[in-house]
């Protein structure tokens, strides 16, 4: 398959921009997902968090009190765009995530141009969990856990060459107990694991290149009941670490750290109004910082009656 220099180039500002190894091609799967879980450093494997769960890990779509719908856009350097949009309900859940540049002038190794090109991936992904407590066949083991798989099929565009290819993951998420530490008590505590990219490759005319297995674990609490730290580490290398702080129940305010090929620092906020959900990251980076933004619409916190009373009172 035939590279250029101008789109090996653009590929390797976007993997220096989020922060994955320096592999091509950088497809759209290999960047952290989502706007607020990734304000908290993106640690979000045992988080049950609206349609931003179906990103992280497929079992806690379990636990999902509703429906939810959240769409979240970003701009890398003006050389490509990032975007994704998400529909989940308890137990199922489906996205698109799209990210494309625009035409990109091609050079060849001897420096000479080759016309323009463009670079594109979308993935389709398609994600179920279930909890054996959901169904009264099912013993009860004395712990809540739920289970999740989930299916993301890739296309890409690189110029005139186009491949597809997909991948498979499985969850785990389970609820813990609550602990008290003298006055400071730890509540809504659980653990996730992941298992990604089991099988599966992406897959052009000539050559096939395999997506990386990972295996990942996390861990999330909530400290007093207004601070949710969370925790997530890779076996294949990275380490996620976060803190959200609700200042207010319509309020959100995040940090965090990710370590994975370099460091780089997180930050966020979150308004919920009525189920309205506005979302903003920061993620800073060697080339500089991206910024994030996402609407969110959480059917199962939606408040038709006091939403119309706001409206009224906003009307002439």
């Amino acid at each position: 398959m035939k590279r250029t220099i101008g789109w090996m180039l653009v590929v390797l500002l976007i993997g220096a921009a989020v922060g994955v190894r320096a592999q091509v091609p950088v497809t759209v799967i290999d960047i952290d997902p989502g706007v607020a879980e990734l304000g908290a450093g993106g640690a979000g494997i045992s988080i049950v968090n609206g349609a931003e769960t179906l990103y992280y890990n497929p079992a806690g779509l379990a636990d999902l009190p509703g429906i939810s719908f959240s769409s979240f856009y970003a701009s890398y350097f003006g050389l490509a765009n990032y975007s994704a949009f998400a529909l989940t309900f308890r137990n199922f859940g489906a996205a698109v995530m799209l990210l494309n540049s625009g035409s990109i002038q091609g050079y060849n190794t001897g420096g000479e141009t080759t016309g323009t090109l463009a670079f594109g991936n979308t993935a389709f992904v398609l994600g179920a969990g279930l909890a054996p407590s959901d169904f009264s066949f099912f013993p009860d083991l004395g712990f809540s856990f739920s289970l999740g798989a989930r299916v993301r099929v890739v296309t890409a565009r690189i110029g005139d060459e186009s491949g597809t290819g997909f991948a498979v993951d499985l969850g785990f998420r389970s609820e813990l107990s609550d602990i008290s530490l003298g006055p400071i008590s730890l509540t809504d505590t659980a653990l996730g694991i992941n298992a990604v990219n089991l099988f599966g490759a992406l897959n052009y005319d000539t050559v096939q290149e395999s997506f990386l297995m990972d295996v990942e674990f996390g861990v999330s609490t909530m400290i007093a009941d207004m601070i949710r730290a969370s925790l997530d580490v890779h076996l294949n290398g990275g380490l996620h670490l976060g803190l959200a702080y609700s200042a207010a129940p319509t309020f959100t305010l995040r940090v965090g750290m990710i370590a994975r090929d370099g460091f780089s620092l997180t930050a966020g906020l979150g308004l919920n109004v009525e189920g309205f959900l506005l979302d903003y990251a920061f993620v800073s980076h060697t080339l500089g910082g991206t910024h994030r933004v996402s609407l969110t619409l959480d059917f199962s916190a939606l408040d038709i009656r006091a939403l119309t009373s706001s409206l009224r009172r906003l009307l002439p």
